[in-house]
């Protein structure tokens, strides 16, 4: 079974996993943006400050598909300090569209303060029809919290950091954007093997992949959808992208995505004690150097 779309709170349905050209390198965007149409992705996610949404836009445009077959994504990034309208239509133009589907806000600290503000332009931006539907990445629940205090309309999906060794923290958010019919979207979901491998999530994810017949990153990637997560992912590997879409068929026990959780959880626990004992082995040196010129300059050791 192929994934399925995700309803938003505006009642727009948006597929629910997407190709991200984050990193993607301008001079093989375009190819590597086309092969993941080739196999199947009908959801491209891009920004403003990623610089290759030219090359996004050229590899859709000789897709020959319809406009209304894919779902293109693109964030505001505040790039040499244009605001959201004239980086929105610099960002059509760059993409060779007439509207996008969805437009974020890349990270509440572009609102300098005023996400009340940079919200209200939003929403006009939907009003005249440029976009479709529009939500923040990166915000974590107060920041939502007050942005939802003064919104006409809501976020529809929130895009944030999301694997394993993060859900301990990031689970109030999730629950919160729950209760506000805000879809989480998941980046990065692959990091305990990209860039954590021999950490306590790779024991239950290598188990649970034996027991299905299926790979790792399969497996993770399912680990999010658990979490009612729009996956974005990318891969400059053809086979790895099919992959990725036959996640859509593999579903995950409530005992498989606990395991994963716990493990996760235990990895995150550690990193904060190892950032705790870091810090405080500074402080420590410090004070110990502080205390060691203070004793010479007082023996008149040191001048």
């Amino acid at each position: 079974m192929p994934f399925e779309e995700i309803l938003l709170n505006d009642g727009r349905k948006i597929p629910a996993i997407g190709f991200g050209s984050w990193k993607i390198p301008k001079d093989v965007c375009s190819g590597q943006v086309t092969q993941a149409i080739d196999v199947g992705f009908d959801h491209l996610d891009t920004a403003q400050v990623y610089r290759n949404e030219e090359e996004v836009g050229q590899a859709f445009k000789e897709s020959g598909l319809s406009r209304k077959d894919v779902w293109i994504t693109t964030k505001w990034s505040g790039v040499d300090g244009k605001g959201p309208r004239q980086s929105c239509e610099e960002s059509l133009a760059k993409l060779g569209i007439q509207y996008l589907d969805l437009y974020l806000i890349h990270s509440p600290r572009l609102c300098n303060g005023d996400i009340e503000g940079t919200w209200k332009e939003f929403e006009l931006l939907k009003k005249e029809g440029l976009v479709k539907s529009i939500g923040v990445s990166n915000f974590n629940k107060e920041e939502l919290q007050e942005l939802i205090a003064s919104a006409s309309v809501k976020p529809v999906v929130n895009q944030i950091l999301l694997h394993p060794y993060v859900i301990a923290s990031t689970t109030p958010l999730l629950q919160y954007m729950s209760s506000q019919h805000i879809v989480p979207e998941g980046y990065s979901s692959l990091i305990p093997l990209t860039s954590k491998p021999g950490g306590p999530v790779d024991k239950p994810v290598n188990n649970i992949a034996k027991r299905l017949g299926v790979k790792p990153e399969q497996v993770l990637l399912a680990w999010s959808k658990a979490k009612d997560a729009i996956i974005v992912t990318t891969s400059s590997r053809k086979e790895r992208l099919e992959n990725y879409l036959a996640v859509g068929d593999i579903t995950l026990t409530e005992d498989d995505v606990k395991a994963i959780d716990d493990a996760g959880s235990k990895g995150e626990l550690g990193e904060v004690r190892k950032a705790k004992l870091k810090t405080a082995a500074k402080w420590v040196a410090a004070a110990g150097l502080i205390g060691y010129i203070a004793f010479g300059r007082i023996s008149g050791v040191i001048a």
